[in-house]
């Protein structure tokens, strides 16, 4: 229900917009690739709660100075380099929760985190975040190996590992990444999503999207661009 939630008013918008005659942003090409165009909308709405309230602040709005933000992380990449919260500062980056013997979901969105990986390719500012939700399995050979394998380059795409707590955490409490409204868990009860979050440079969430969806790949890529022109 978040995902509608999320995604309802900047629906409105967008019918709006291209009710005006404004271009698509995005196409799908005969080989799969996603390629984009304009973006459709001038600004995108920030969340700051599990329900995924879309509230539609100026993007140096002063009730931003307390707005719910990314909290502080250090974690491993399959480099085994550090990274960092602050290392994403005046970044825009996409994160999701997978792990490497995933035999469901994950795939599927591996493959569309690299539709991203693809379009991004040659912009500094924009960077992947995929958190391992069985850090205790995914070491960082693990990662690299799967990294390999996937043709995940590490310069843009981070497959992160570290302390299970942390990361569980980053998930639940930070991305607000799961379904489940209301539902207690702890770090005992397993993290699986299929969700990935668009983040700001200033660590606020911008959006929400099924990973599995290639028409929410195709508004993520238009919203990235949107976040772009905020500078």
């Amino acid at each position: 229900m978040k995902l509608l939630h999320a995604h309802f008013l900047l629906a409105i918008m967008i019918l709006g917009v291209i009710g005006c005659g404004a271009p698509q942003n995005q196409k799908e090409t005969k080989e799969g690739k996603v390629s984009t165009l304009n973006s459709r909308v001038e600004t995108l709405p920030y969340y700051g709660d599990p329900s995924f309230t879309p509230q539609w602040l100026a993007p140096h709005a002063k009730e931003l100075d307390n707005f719910h933000r990314i909290s502080a992380f250090s974690l491993l990449n399959q480099e085994g380099e550090t990274l960092r919260t602050e290392d994403l500062r005046g970044k825009i980056y996409v994160a999701d929760f997978f792990f490497t013997s995933c035999p469901g979901i994950c795939p599927k969105m591996t493959s569309n985190m690299a539709l991203l990986q693809e379009a991004f390719l040659e912009d500094p500012k924009v960077v992947l975040l995929s958190h391992s939700v069985t850090p205790e399995r995914d070491s960082v050979p693990v990662l690299r190996a799967y990294a390999e394998d996937k043709g995940i380059l590490a310069h843009k795409w981070h497959l992160l590992t570290g302390e299970r707590q942390q990361i569980y955490s980053l998930g639940r409490n930070d991305y607000f990444i799961e379904e489940d409204l209301g539902v207690e868990k702890d770090v005992d009860d397993f993290l699986h999503t299929e969700n990935f979050v668009l983040v700001d440079g200033n660590l606020h969430i911008r959006g929400i999207y099924n990973g599995l969806n290639k028409s929410d790949i195709n508004q993520l890529i238009a919203d990235i661009q949107t976040l772009k022109k905020e500078g």
